[in-house]
């Protein structure tokens, strides 16, 4: 409970008038009988706030929302049998961006009013509203009280999901080429048998089914398509590098929303796709098939975060190996420095004794800005030639993993969806699992 403004200045016009009556230019009774009659409107006003129901306040929220994505959060308050005046905001989570708050409100008796607000989480994980804060002035204003009305409520911020909704809509080639990916045309046919069609000029003549051509006495080829039931395993690095920022996002959160677009492109296909987290937290999600996965996916995957520890490759490497022991494509999304050569060469090793390996390896994209500036003054060569040097020591790790047969992604995380998806329709087409 606290004096509202109106009050304040009543008190000081009260001192005010004491200060003329000091000088005799007012009786002394007369300032008395003023402070006596403030006094009086005040307890009576302080009493009848104190005597005003809280205002019932139910949240409109769903119970998932995706991360740096802003929507629209609706606030019912239902009204005693008296008018209220009150002050509105929402307990959020603290950090996320809102506008629309705080709200004034005039609250006729015995009605519901509604109103809503703009919210954005700025990150992923479990959170909790507290509840919803109100300031209610009293019926002549001067006093203001806050009380918290409404029940507590939990949430869960996921990545955005809205790019896998949108792909929903296409088809798997259409929605490749929607994150960037570049198709290139088949040559030769793929590994499963599809079905007998009639010749296409450009068939080649290892397509043409020469029984089948005889009994319809025209030109009958084979149609192949991609091998599914195939595995994908997406291996997330939660170390330290991933905790690196681009824009408002972490190398994680693109990581991780690239791995999910590449996931779903690869359920679309018909194979089965994993999860294997290590670094900092570990988590594993074992291959699943069907359109399903996704949200097995999403629900292991939301609440992870990057872990300010050093990632132990081998183990990593070890404990997936363990893990899974039927052949499919690793793809491992990490942050490459010069010293995780040899812990990092040795763990390719002993996944490609069964696994085929794919490093998709995340660049600042600070660095690239820092190489491609501008250099005019000493501090501008300074920063270039770091950039060059530490850009040196990451191609020199990424020529060591290349010398061993691995196919290594150096890309931003911008290019990150685009070349995940290209390299697994890559492997898919060409049939090297």
């Amino acid at each position: 409970m606290r004096p509202a403004p109106l009050l304040v200045v009543l008190l000081a016009l009260w001192g005010a008038i004491g200060v003329v009556a000091s000088f005799g230019l007012l009786p002394t009774a007369a300032w008395l009988y003023v402070g006596a009659a403030l006094v009086v409107v005040a307890l009576l006003d302080l009493l009848r706030l104190r005597r005003l129901p809280t205002p019932d306040v139910v949240r409109a929220l769903p119970e998932a929302l995706p991360v740096g994505v802003e929507r629209e959060v609706t606030l019912h308050l239902e009204s005693g049998p008296r008018r209220v005046r009150a002050e509105v905001f929402d307990l959020h989570p603290g950090g996320w961006e809102s506008s629309g708050l705080p709200r004034t409100l005039v609250l006729p008796a015995d009605t519901v009013s509604s109103f809503g607000y703009r919210l954005a989480p700025t990150a992923r994980g479990d959170f909790r509203f507290g509840g919803v804060q109100l300031r209610l002035h009293a019926p002549w204003r001067l006093w203001r009280q806050s009380r918290v009305a409404g029940a507590a409520q939990a949430v869960r911020v996921f990545p955005n999901f809205a790019p896998l909704a949108r792909f929903a809509l296409l088809s798997a080639e259409q929605a490749s080429r929607m994150v960037g990916a570049h198709l290139k045309r088949r040559r030769g046919e793929g590994t499963d048998f599809h079905q007998m069609r009639e010749y296409r000029v450009g068939d080649s003549l290892r397509q043409i089914d020469w029984k089948a051509t005889a009994r319809a006495r025209r030109l009958i080829s084979r149609e192949y398509q991609d091998e599914k039931n195939q595995q994908l395993i997406v291996v997330l690095d939660t170390g330290r590098r991933m905790m690196a920022r681009d824009a408002a996002l972490s190398h994680f959160d693109h990581a991780l929303d690239a791995s999910l677009v590449v996931s779903y492109l690869a359920l679309r296909q018909g194979d089965a796709v994993g999860l294997f987290a290590t670094g900092g937290e570990q988590r594993w999600v074992a291959p699943q098939r069907s359109l399903g996965a996704i949200d097995t996916l999403l629900r292991a995957s939301y609440d992870l975060q990057p872990q300010p520890v050093a990632t132990d490759y081998l183990a990593a490497a070890t404990s997936l190996s363990l893990r899974q022991r039927r052949r499919g494509l690793l793809m491992l999304v990490t942050n490459l420095r010069d010293e995780d050569s040899e812990d990092l060469l040795a763990a390719v090793r002993m996944l490609q004794r069964r696994h085929l390996v794919v490093v998709a390896s995340l660049r600042e994209r600070a660095i690239d800005e820092a190489l491609d500036g501008a250099v005019d003054e000493l501090p501008d060569a300074l920063r270039a030639g770091a950039a060059a040097r530490y850009l040196a020591q990451r191609a020199a790790v990424h020529d060591a993993l290349r010398h061993q047969h691995v196919a290594v992604l150096d890309v931003t995380c911008e290019q990150l969806p685009a070349a995940l998806v290209e390299k697994y329709l890559a492997v898919k087409r060409d049939g090297m699992l």
